[in-house]
C-alpha cells in the first residue's frame, strides 16, 4: 500500500528505503509507468547507445567501457528514497560485499561522475556531512541508512584524500559553486585532520601509518599515498584561490612534498616506499593493533623486529605507485609530480608487473582473477630485490580496476601501445568461454573499481568539459581527427576533431559551451 511521506521518512531513519519506494506506491504503479512510457524510454536508451557507439575510437577501448557500465545496473548500487547513492564494493550471489560506498574503492570509478553527476555528488555529501565527525575523522564506509555512525576505526588515507580531489572534479563537472561553498568548510576540516594525522610535521609527505585500499597500513613515506596527498593539497589550493580564501599553507606543503617525492622517493626508475617505524607518533609496530587484536605469532614478532612493520612494499615497483597523479589527471587538477618521472614509473610498471602469461607466477591469494595462461598486471614486484618476508597480502594479485587505472594513465602520457596492451590482455580474460564479459569481479561480482575503465575515454581523446568555465579542453597528443562520446551534467553528445578543428554535436539536453580548444586551462 502507498505510504505517506511522513511514514517513509520515519521508516528511513531506521531502515533502508529504496528510491523506487517513494517514486511508486506498488508494483502495479511500476507496471503502469512502464507501459505508458515504454516507447519514450526505449527511444532515449537507443539515443544514448547510438551516441556512445558513434565513435572512431578503437573497439579495444570502447568495449571495456561499455561492458563495465553493467555495474551501474547491478545490485552493487543502491539508492535511498531521498535520492542519495550508496554502494557495495561488489556483490556475492545472495548478498552485498564490502558495504558503505567504500571511499578507497570508489576513488577509481570514473563513470558515475560523468553519466550521473548528481548521484556522484551525493557520495561527496555523505562522506563530508554524515561519515565525518567534527574533528575531520572520516569513516570510509558509510552507514545505511545514510547517517551518523561510530568512529571506531582508523580512516583510509587514500579514500579520505581522494574524496577531496573528487570534490574539485565534481565541482568542475557540475559548475555548481553554491554546492562547493556548502561543503567546503567540511572539506577543509577533513584536510586539516589528514595533515595533523599523517603529516604532523607539515613536511608535505605522509609518514604515520596509512590505512589504504590494500586493507593494511603503509608505514613511512611512499609514492602511492603521498601522491594522493599532493593531489588533495592542490585541489584545496585551487578551490581556496577561487573562493578568495587564504591558500598559502597548501602551496607550501605542495612544494615541499613534490620536492621530497621527486628527490627521495624516485629511485631513478620508479617511485618507492621508505619504510619507517621509528620516531613516529604511532609507536612500536608490534604494539600497533589497529583497534583489533594483532594475532602475532612469535615468528611474526621476530620478523617485525628484523624488518619493521608487516605488509609494506619498500623498494617494490607498485602498480598504484603514482595513483595520485592519475587522480589529478582525471579530476582536472593538472600535474602534481614531474611528468617525466611519472612516465618513467609507468614504463617500469609495464616492464616489471605486466605478464602475458601467468603460469610461472606464484599467487597464493585469489588466483581466479588471473591464472595459468591468462595475462595481467600484478599489483607489485621487486625487480631490484628487497621483497619483504611479509609484503602486503594482495601484492601478487591482478585487479582489473588497477589495470584500467594504469592503462589510461599510460595512454594519457603517450604510452599508448603499452596501455592498450594491458586493456586488451585484461579483456581476453573476460570472454564467454571463461569469465562473464559483463562482470569483472574482485571482492564480489560487478566490482566497482572496474569503472576506472571509463577513464579510457578521457585518456585516448584528451577531452575534458569544464562547466565552471563552460569550456571544452582537448589535451590531445596528436590533434588528429576523431569522434568520441561526451557526457555532461546537462546533456550528452559527440565531441571530436575534424580536419584539424574541434567540434561538438549535442544529441540530448543542452551543453553550455563558450569555446572548444586544444590544451589545458592555464591555471593548472
Amino acid at each position: 500500500p502507498a505510504q505517506s511521506r511522513t511514514d517513509l521518512e520515519n521508516q528511513q531513519r531506521k531502515y533502508h528505503v529504496p528510491w523506487y519506494a517513494q517514486r511508486f506506491s506498488d508494483i502495479d504503479s511500476v507496471a503502469s509507468y512502464w507501459s505508458q512510457n515504454f516507447k519514450f524510454l526505449k527511444k532515449q536508451t537507443e539515443l544514448f547507445a547510438d551516441t556512445f557507439h558513434d565513435t572512431t575510437l578503437p573497439e579495444t577501448v570502447i568495449e571495456p567501457v561499455a561492458s563495465n557500465l553493467s555495474i551501474l545496473k547491478s545490485p552493487t548500487l543502491l539508492r535511498q528514497a531521498d535520492g542519495k547513492l550508496w554502494c557495495w564494493e561488489g556483490c556475492n550471489d545472495n548478498s552485498g560485499q564490502g558495504p558503505g560506498s567504500c571511499t578507497h574503492v570508489w576513488n577509481y570509478a570514473q563513470a558515475i561522475p560523468h553519466l550521473f553527476p548528481d548521484l556522484e555528488r551525493s557520495l561527496r555529501e555523505t562522506a563530508f556531512n554524515y561519515s565525518q565527525d567534527t574533528s575531520g575523522h572520516q569513516r570510509f564506509r558509510a552507514a545505511l541508512p545514510i547517517g551518523q555512525s561510530p568512529h571506531d576505526f582508523m580512516p583510509a588515507v587514500d579514500g579520505q584524500l581522494g574524496e577531496i580531489m573528487q570534490v574539485y572534479r565534481d565541482w568542475r563537472i557540475s559548475g555548481d559553486t553554491a554546492w562547493l561553498k556548502s561543503i567546503w568548510g567540511n572539506v577543509e576540516t577533513s584536510l586539516n585532520y589528514c595533515i595533523d594525522t599523517w603529516d604532523p610535521s607539515n613536511s608535505g609527505f605522509l609518514l604515520e601509518p596509512q590505512h589504504n585500499t590494500y586493507d593494511i597500513e603503509f608505514w613511512g613515506a611512499n609514492g602511492m599515498c603521498s601522491s594522493i596527498y599532493l593531489g588533495a593539497l592542490k585541489a584545496a589550493y585551487l578551490i581556496s584561490k577561487h573562493l578568495g580564501e587564504e591558500s598559502s599553507r597548501y602551496k607550501i606543503l605542495i612544494d615541499r612534498g613534490r620536492e621530497y617525492c621527486e628527490q627521495e622517493l624516485f629511485n631513478g626508475e620508479y617511485f618507492i616506499q621508505k619504510t619507517q617505524w621509528e620516531g613516529l607518533k604511532a609507536g612500536n609496530p608490534i604494539d600497533f593493533k589497529n583497534h583489533v587484536p594483532a594475532h602475532l605469532s612469535e615468528e611474526g614478532v621476530n620478523l617485525i623486529r628484523e624488518e619493521g612493520p608487516r605488509y609494506q612494499y619498500g623498494d617494490g615497483c607498485l602498480s598504484d605507485g603514482v595513483i595520485g597523479a592519475w587522480l589529478a589527471y582525471v579530476c582536472g587538477l593538472g600535474e602534481i609530480i614531474d611528468r617525466d618521472k611519472v612516465k618513467s614509473h609507468l614504463k617500469a610498471v609495464y616492464k616489471y608487473n605486466f605478464k602475458n602469461n601467468l603460469s610461472q607466477h606464484a599467487n597464493t591469494q585469489r588466483p581466479t582473477y588471473a591464472t595459468g595462461s591468462d595475462g595481467g598486471l600484478i599489483l607489485c614486484s621487486w625487480p631490484k630485490g628487497g621483497r619483504p618476508s611479509l609484503p602486503f597480502p594482495y601484492s601478487d594479485e591482478v585487479w582489473t580496476g588497477i589495470e584500467y587505472q594504469v592503462a589510461s594513465h599510460m595512454i594519457a602520457l603517450g604510452l599508448v601501445e603499452e596501455g592498450i596492451d594491458i586493456v586488451t590482455t585484461c579483456r581476453k580474460r573476460y570472454t564467454h568461454s571463461n569469465r562473464n564479459p559483463f562482470d569483472e569481479y574482485e571482492a564480489g561480482h560487478w566490482y566497482g573499481r572496474a569503472l576506472a575503465s571509463y577513464s579510457l575515454l578521457q585518456a585516448v581523446t584528451g577531452v575534458r568539459y569544464d562547466a565552471v568555465d563552460q569550456k571544452i579542453y582537448i589535451d590531445s597528443l596528436t590533434q588528429s581527427d576523431f569522434r568520441s562520446f561526451l557526457s555532461t551534467k546537462s546533456g550528452f553528445g559527440i565531441v571530436g576533431v575534424k580536419s584539424g578543428k574541434p567540434f561538438v554535436e549535442v544529441k540530448h539536453g543542452q551543453i553550455a559551451i563558450e569555446s572548444v580548444s586544444f590544451g589545458t586551462p592555464a591555471s593548472i
